[in-house]
């Protein structure tokens, strides 16, 4: 991607107006439309060079049949990190928002669904959550550190509830079988009748002087721990506006619709798509749909933010539209509601 350093303030000013206006009336954007922006004060001619040098950098694409230009997968990722500005809500809009999500915790599915009713109603794009069930931690009822080598060792616990959960994991300092077992028993004796929230770091900083010069090994052990609470943790995908796709020309083709129809229909294929890495500003998480993947999702953006319970993450609020979104609304919608969401589950 041409770097923004290599960009004049004209061809940045320039590129802005073109994404903004394909954003909102989703047509090829010409240099006449530009020239007559007077804001640019720059001549159709210099806007066609300009245009001319940003295709050639890969920013801006010719469709087949219009003498016009629309922005590309590079300049979508251009825009969002440097040149996208935030849009306020209004008060009336805010008000609206707090007037519609009321609840603690303890109403977590009607917070969510009230949540993703105003984004879709909003930004009109299709909406969606990933919550994991919050649910009562169990105790550690017995731990044990079993020898596999010197490098390797296998955590053992046993929940209260009878469940047993087992995971293998490397060793950052080598350890003989008896100096395992010895560890093994003192972090049992400490453990035993805990909760994984019971880990914090006076406990913690208490364990790693117990077992000493060894107290790496707490470190890979707890790592593996967390992970393995984390993977038992179940998690509901909850929907709104799906069809809200079908208003956007990019969808007209009812074959791309029902693809994407389909993909909504697959949880874990949701999940996933709400963890992918994108442009972080914040809170937010910016995905930008690849041209190059030729899927439905390569004609998507993603918007994520995640939503959290006494300080720990549980879930993730995001909105799937065309990669012609409105970035700069989106982004402060997302952001203002997830702010209000946290305000009523943490009681602040």
């Amino acid at each position: 991607m041409a770097s923004n350093l290599e960009l004049s303030d004209r061809k940045l000013r320039i590129l802005q107006f073109i994404i903004q206006e394909y954003i909102e009336t989703a047509e090829p954007v010409g240099s006449r439309t530009i020239s007559k922006n007077k804001a640019l004060g720059v001549s159709a001619a210099t806007i066609r060079n300009e245009m001319a040098d940003l295709e050639e950098m890969g920013l801006l694409l010719q469709p087949h049949t219009s003498a016009g230009r629309i922005p590309s997968h590079d300049a979508y990722r251009l825009y969002v990190d440097k040149l996208m500005g935030v849009i306020g809500l209004n008060k009336k809009e805010k008000d609206e928002i707090e007037g519609a999500l009321v609840g603690n915790i303890e109403q977590i599915q009607e917070l969510l669904e009230d949540s993703l009713a105003l984004l879709t109603q909003i930004t009109n794009y299709t909406s969606v959550a990933i919550s994991q069930k919050v649910e009562k931690s169990k105790k550690i009822k017995q731990l044990n550190l079993v020898h596999i080598d010197s490098m390797t060792a296998v955590l053992i616990m046993v929940m209260e509830d009878g469940t047993v959960r087992n995971s293998k994991f490397k060793l950052s300092v080598p350890v003989s079988e008896e100096k395992l077992e010895l560890i093994s028993r003192t972090l049992n004796d400490n453990i035993r009748g805990k909760i994984i929230e019971d880990f914090d770091m006076n406990f913690i900083n208490y364990i790693k002087h117990q077992i000493k010069e060894y107290n790496k090994i707490f470190d890979d052990m707890f790592t593996v721990m967390k992970s393995n609470m984390d993977k038992n943790l179940s998690f509901n995908v909850l929907l709104n506006g799906a069809t809200n796709i079908f208003n956007f020309p990019e969808f007209s083709d009812i074959g791309k619709a029902k693809s994407f129809l389909n993909l909504l229909e697959q949880k874990n294929e949701v999940a996933s798509l709400l963890e992918e890495k994108g442009i972080r500003k914040g809170n937010v998480n910016i995905i930008i749909g690849d041209d190059s993947i030729d899927d439905v999702l390569g004609s998507c953006s993603i918007i994520t933010t995640e939503y959290e319970y006494k300080g720990k993450t549980i879930g993730k609020l995001g909105i799937i539209g065309p990669k012609r979104m409105d970035y700069d609304r989106a982004y402060s919608v997302m952001n203002y509601i997830t702010k209000r969401l946290n305000k009523l589950m943490n009681n602040t």
